[in-house]
């Protein structure tokens, strides 16, 4: 049998669905260990990788593999035994190739959550068997629901612990199917598994025999990826920047598609009210007929039109100009966000000076006090919903499509930290 060639396999990679995914749970309910069981299971692990891992865990006194020594955090968090940064790790299989978010399980760091849901198409949510759905759980399907994820599994881990009790895990998912309804989530799943033996992650365990439903991995390689893509909305381009040569007259706008399609001979709208078609697309492999949404490219227009960097060129509906817009942030510093506060607004590609008008409710995504309906700060990691008043009118358009519209940043104006990531539009309420 002839082995397949580089370009071969180059091609059937190219080829399979990616599908990005975020874990996410409270501390030690296993979510490393369960990373590293799907790397382990789906044979993305080097040999000497595994060999340091056997060592590691023999030396620790592990019966077994710590397959939770498989996932990057940072050196000192892994000492510790807990993970607080955001790991990333990449592993495939026969049907799909995955890139996968590890976030921290510590309540404090729920900007690290936001972080790696931001760009998620699913979430795992890792709860104890012994322990069922508690505060942080609920902490963390909120903000799935407040980043637009349409499916969340819930992997009830360590059911061997319960003595793989059919009714503990019955109980707990009652609660969490009650609370993913109550919040509005499309497509909740409930697994039992246990990450440290394999049960029900990659493989069927005979220990569930009560439980009929597909493993973890089986739900990761068939759950839509299609759904709530930035190529199903209208063209958004931001420029970047204008690329001139005097000498040929060549004049371009250079940036990124952001949402939507774009082909030479359309129609788009520039900043007000003009319109225009695009000549000519050139991309770094030279001209191209068509872009789409993640392409960097430059687009020529038929028309002389005086654009500049932060413009946006639309096609559809354009979004409104307006200086004032409600949106809900995150707080990502230690800093308060204050009303009254002026920032800088990164938004797109432009970089506007703003300022917080005011701070409307500071939400309680545990479920537990009840939201602050009359804050004066947003501090770090909380939730809230504010109204941001800008220097320049902007075109803008609610959050959608996992950030490709809608998302900004509010920078300080004094140091250049960011306080804050924003998404357009009151959500959660």
């Amino acid at each position: 049998m002839t082995a397949p060639t580089t370009t071969s396999a180059a091609a059937a990679l190219a080829d399979r669905e990616t599908l990005r995914l975020c874990t996410a749970g409270s501390v030690d309910d296993g979510k490393s260990t369960f990373v590293g069981r799907l790397l382990h299971d789906t044979k993305s692990v080097l040999a000497d990788q595994l060999a340091s891992v056997e060592r590691t865990s023999a030396d620790r006194g592990f019966e077994g593999l710590d397959l939770s020594l498989l996932v990057d955090g940072l050196r000192a968090e892994r000492e510790q035994g807990i993970t607080i940064d955001v790991a990333y790790r990449y592993f495939a299989t026969d049907k799909r190739t995955f890139i996968l978010a590890d976030t921290p399980g510590h309540v404090q760091y729920t900007r690290n959550t936001v972080t790696g849901m931001s760009t998620s198409q699913v979430v795992v949510l890792l709860v104890d068997a012994r322990s069922g759905v508690v505060e942080q759980t609920v902490r963390h399907l909120t903000v799935a629901k407040l980043l637009g994820v349409r499916t969340v599994i819930l992997a009830v881990n360590k059911i061997d612990l319960v003595g793989y009790s059919e009714e503990t895990f019955n109980e707990i998912k009652t609660t969490f199917d009650a609370k993913a309804a109550e919040l509005g989530i499309e497509d909740p799943h409930v697994v039992p598994i246990s990450a440290l033996k394999g049960d029900n992650v990659a493989e069927l365990s005979a220990e569930t025999p009560w439980y009929t439903g597909p493993t973890v991995l089986e739900l990761l390689e068939t759950i839509p990826v299609n759904h709530g893509r930035a190529d199903d909305l209208d063209f958004r381009f931001n420029i970047q920047y204008v690329l001139r040569e005097h000498a040929t007259d060549y004049r371009a706008y250079a940036g990124r598609v952001n949402a939507g399609s774009i082909s030479v001979g359309d129609e788009v709208l520039a900043p007000y009210g003009r319109k225009t078609t695009v000549a000519g697309i050139d991309s770094t492999d030279g001209p191209v007929e068509a872009a789409h949404a993640g392409d960097s490219v430059a687009l020529r227009l038929a028309d002389e039109i005086d654009l500049t960097r932060g413009d946006l060129l639309a096609s559809g509906t354009r979004p409104e100009d307006t200086r004032e817009f409600a949106a809900t942030v995150v707080g990502l510093t230690e800093k308060e966000l204050r009303a009254g506060q002026a920032v800088k607004l990164r938004i797109g590609t432009a970089f506007v000076r703003a300022r917080v008008a005011s701070v409307d409710r500071v939400l309680d995504i545990d479920g537990a006090a009840g939201d602050n309906t009359s804050p004066e700060a947003v501090a770090l990691n909380e939730i809230a919903h504010v109204t941001i008043q800008t220097a320049d009118e902007l075109p803008v358009e609610p959050y959608a499509a996992r950030g490709a519209v809608g998302n900004f940043l509010l920078v300080d104006q004094s140091s250049g930290n960011t306080l804050a990531a924003g998404l357009v539009g009151k959500r959660l309420r």
